[in-house]
């Protein structure tokens, strides 16, 4: 989808302190929009610990907001465009964290070396979409030079904890895996976890790579 000039313009959604050393910038999922429980819970967690967190929508989910009909996501053209909107509206990228969810995080990849940015977050990275015969996500992730950290589910539908570990990824990522989590970090109720448990889990381990990312 190309976006009209009838596009809404771009507004980001903050959280925590604004004089904060680092600020996490958190994309949304393919569709879910910015503001999703999902993304609310995440950004909330962290910003309670010190850190400033900005959501945006991209484009589509901009129009879908403003007219209250289900849209696709855009072109990975315009997607990454509004990945460069974003970070030029934030001013100095080495203090910037990017990342999402899943096609958010995804998309923030394609971007942190070029951009400079201190570091990636991803909340459940998309690596091979259920019935995929294109293989997975993976090429580029190899040669990443920017620090990472994806929290993914142990049961994630596009990358469980076994079919992860045989792929050939960076050294500069690392991982946090959410117990019996699905790519929404949701446990079953056999598990004994709630989802609030593995929110506030993953919450922490996003607080301790940016701090660590301090700390170097």
């Amino acid at each position: 989808m190309t976006p009209s000039t009838d596009t809404p313009p771009l507004e980001l959604l903050r959280d925590g302190p604004p004089d904060a050393a680092w600020t996490l910038v958190l994309a949304h999922g393919a569709g879910l929009a910015m503001d999703a429980p999902f993304m609310t819970g995440i950004a909330e967690r962290v910003a309670a610990a010190g850190i400033e967190v900005v959501r945006f929508d991209f484009p589509y989910m901009r129009v879908q907001r403003a007219t209250g009909r289900k849209r696709a996501p855009n072109a990975p053209r315009l997607l990454l465009e509004a990945w460069w909107e974003v970070i030029a509206a934030l001013g100095d990228p080495l203090r910037l964290v990017i990342g999402g969810k899943s096609m958010g995080g995804r998309v923030a990849t394609h971007v942190a070396d070029e951009a400079g940015v201190g570091g990636l977050v991803v909340l459940g990275y998309p690596f091979e979409p259920p019935r995929s015969t294109s293989g997975p996500r993976t090429g580029h992730l190899g040669d990443l030079r920017t620090p990472m950290l994806i929290c993914q589910g142990e049961r994630d539908r596009f990358g469980g904890r076994e079919e992860v570990a045989g792929y050939d990824l960076a050294p500069t990522i690392e991982f946090h895996w959410v117990p019996d989590g699905d790519h929404s970090f949701v446990p079953r109720k056999s598990s004994g976890r709630t989802l609030d448990a593995n929110l506030d889990g993953a919450a922490d381990a996003v607080v301790r790579f940016i701090e660590g990312l301090r700390s170097g």
